[in-house]
């Protein structure tokens, strides 16, 4: 496809006390930046929680899945749809996969990396032995085998990819013909300012302790820190209509992927720190020529004590602006939805302030148009 097309989404949000995303240690992962320690939150861990938000609002047999237990889910399918026994299901799986040269694991059944698919990847699998399942439950190994090289296993893995493969892509290092593009990069979150990981001792007493007891039942140490975030992703529409064979589908999956993003948290330690919170400020910005992480307004670390977050969206805004005029940007269209009362800083550079919802029909209509116009 020529045409190129990128959603940026920028993000300030404050969480606060909280462990989102935790090192080798066990303590919330850390970045340095701009000379001081910020509090960082891997993309992989926003990515988790965005493809978990994403298929959340979408029927089951469109969801994604990122497991080593290809060949269980496979069986579970073969099973339920053709009535044939477990083991002679899971006979007849094992066949179906071999051809494709995926390594097995060290766990009997499971594949040695982790395979991003379909639901419904897997059950076009299914299609295609449905009508012979139970001839083929009762061949031998060899006979099984020989049934099935041929089916075209591998193609059903590398066409109608859900929504969640197309944006996130597959990587399968020695297979390089089941690798999907990723239209989606994330970047690793990181606080505007500079923060310290504090740590949270706690006690925990028995219940059952008899009256003349004291003491803890179990004691413990979890690190934590509260920080303003700025997130940053993009979207490739043109990798995406690619990835999914169709416009329309790709300009549904930005929309998805937009509220998915922006209202997605990742769940480390959460029930100690209920840590949910709202973005303060989204920022979308369409552009024609490449992706613009605009990071950079915080290598000077914000130390405004009264206002954090309000200081990081109007920074973020003087940045926006700064890119603009230095490099000529012509952005397609750029909108904002924020939570701040003086608001005019950020009026000047994204536009007046959206409720969300609009924000992204907003988005919708600008993509359909610009694409309809290509």
């Amino acid at each position: 496809m020529s045409k190129r097309q990128y959603v940026d989404f920028h993000i300030i949000q404050t969480v606060p006390p909280a462990n989102l995303n935790r090192d080798d240690q066990g303590n919330p992962k850390e970045a340095r930046f701009g000379g001081v320690r910020r509090a960082r939150v891997s993309s992989q861990a926003w990515k988790r929680a965005t493809r978990r938000a994403f298929d959340d609002k979408l029927p089951e047999a469109d969801h994604s899945t990122r497991t080593k237990r290809i060949a269980g889910q496979l069986t579970e399918r073969i099973a339920s749809r053709t009535g044939v026994e477990a083991e002679a299901a899971a006979r007849i799986a094992g066949a179906l996969l071999e051809p494709l040269g995926i390594k097995a694991g060290k766990k009997a059944g499971d594949t040695a990396y982790l395979l991003f698919f379909g639901y419904r990847q897997l059950d076009d699998i299914v299609d295609l032995i449905a009508d012979e399942a139970k001839t083929l439950a009762g061949l031998d190994d060899e006979q099984l085998k020989a049934a099935t090289k041929d089916l075209p296993v591998a193609d059903r893995l590398k066409s109608g990819h859900p929504m969640g493969v197309a944006l996130f892509g597959r990587m399968v290092a020695d297979i390089p013909s089941l690798n999907v593009d990723a239209a989606t990069q994330v970047a690793h979150a990181i606080s505007t300012h500079a923060v310290e990981i504090e740590s949270d001792y706690y006690t925990a007493v028995d219940d059952e302790n008899e009256a003349d007891e004291s003491g803890a039942g179990m004691i413990g140490n979890v690190g934590f820190n509260a920080a303003t975030l700025y997130r940053y992703a993009t979207v490739g529409v043109h990798q995406l209509a690619d990835n999914l064979g169709s416009v329309d589908a790709a300009l549904e999956a930005v929309a998805r992927f937009a509220e998915a993003f922006a209202l997605s948290m990742p769940t480390g330690h959460i029930n100690s720190f209920a840590h949910r919170t709202r973005p303060s400020l989204v920022a979308v910005v369409v552009r024609d020529d490449q992706p613009v992480n605009l990071v950079s307004a915080f290598e000077r670390p914000i130390r405004n004590a009264d206002g954090i977050a309000a200081t990081s969206a109007a920074r973020l805004a003087e940045e926006y602006e700064r890119s603009s005029r230095q490099w000529g940007d012509t952005p397609v269209h750029v909108a904002v939805s924020h939570a701040f009362d003086n608001d005019g800083d950020l009026t000047a550079a994204f536009g007046a302030n959206q409720p969300f919802s609009r924000l992204l029909s907003g988005l919708n209509e600008a993509l359909t148009a610009s694409w309809e116009t290509n």
